[in-house]
């Protein structure tokens, strides 16, 4: 028979978080790449927009502080907060930009 696996300890769930930041950043800067095709699919885009960009942020900032102590990868965590920040004051921006104000 063969042994039984045994969990290490790069094998927690802090090391998910640098991708999850990560996938979450490039999905909160998707709008501003959405606004070429269509503005309609920038704005169903927008509130998803905004809860992926503040949970890459999150997450990217703890998965920084885990990969500090060795578990996980850095530039993950630090890319995806970048992104997220990015898509998080992009998509705002656009947002105010775009949508008339009311006299």
């Amino acid at each position: 028979m063969s042994e039984p696996l045994m969990p290490n300890q790069a094998d927690t769930p802090a090391t998910a978080l640098g991708p999850t930041a990560l996938v979450l950043g490039v999905i909160s800067v998707a709008p501003a790449f959405a606004l070429f095709p269509s503005l309609a699919l920038a704005f169903l885009m927008f509130p998803w927009a905004v809860i992926a960009s503040a949970l890459a942020v999150t997450f990217g900032a703890v998965g920084i502080r885990y990969a500090r102590r060795g578990i996980g990868r850095v530039w993950m965590a630090v890319a995806g907060t970048t992104l997220g920040a990015i898509g998080l004051v992009g998509t705002t921006t656009l947002f105010w930009v775009l949508v008339p104000t009311a006299p």
